[in-house]
């Protein structure tokens, strides 16, 4: 009897310490989950930029690597080739003209799936008073209702212009808020000015 009192007692042990390993691991699991339940959705243009010059990266894929980087959050970076090899003036042009005419210009791949996203980062330059047009062509294929959406620029003078504005517009039954700006030529060396707006989230 005595000897079956204590194999009782060690299988007693052994269940609850794998019981409690298996909590461990669930909630191990969801940290990680709540980690990816933040996305960067940008888009960023290199090449000839004002201000900086010729850049193999975009500001604004810069400050989304930043949040990225500090948060967790995924990304999705809204692609086009359509401006590619442009110098800054023909550029500046080419923006103006699509935003008088309201145009849409496609984007590559297909849009991402955000149903698993709580918390969505959109981020672009600021081209004449808003957005890039292109930006505005995935507003339309996105759905961000209930979600807190986090708008922020890059420039140089801008500042937001009319960039959250057009997101609550876009998406009305979303929670826009936090807005940040940033001047282009900051970027590079702006990562503790990027942290600094996220823990003020």
């Amino acid at each position: 009897m005595k000897l079956r009192s204590i194999l009782t007692a060690v299988l007693a042990l052994l269940l609850a310490t794998g019981c409690n390993g298996q909590n461990k691991q669930e909630v191990k699991s969801s940290n990680e989950n709540n980690m990816s339940k933040s996305i960067v959705i940008f888009f960023s243009h290199a090449g000839d930029n004002y201000s900086v010059g010729i850049i193999d990266t975009g500001n604004t894929k810069i400050v989304a690597d930043y949040i990225s980087e500090i948060t967790g959050a995924d990304q999705f970076e809204i692609v086009t080739h359509k401006y590619d090899g442009m110098a800054y003036t023909p550029l500046i042009e080419l923006a103006k003209k699509e935003a008088a005419a309201g145009e849409l210009p496609p984007y590559e791949g297909d849009a991402p799936d955000l149903s698993g996203y709580d918390t969505v980062f959109i981020g672009g330059p600021v081209w004449w008073g808003t957005y890039p047009q292109i930006m505005f062509t995935l507003f339309k294929d996105i759905n961000l209702d209930g979600k807190t959406v986090i708008p922020f620029t890059t420039h140089e003078g801008s500042g937001l212009a009319s960039c959250a504005s057009d997101v609550r517009k876009a998406f009305p039954k979303a929670k826009v808020t936090g807005e940040f700006s940033i001047y282009g030529h900051e970027v590079r060396g702006g990562k503790a000015k990027v942290e600094k707006w996220l823990k003020s989230l």
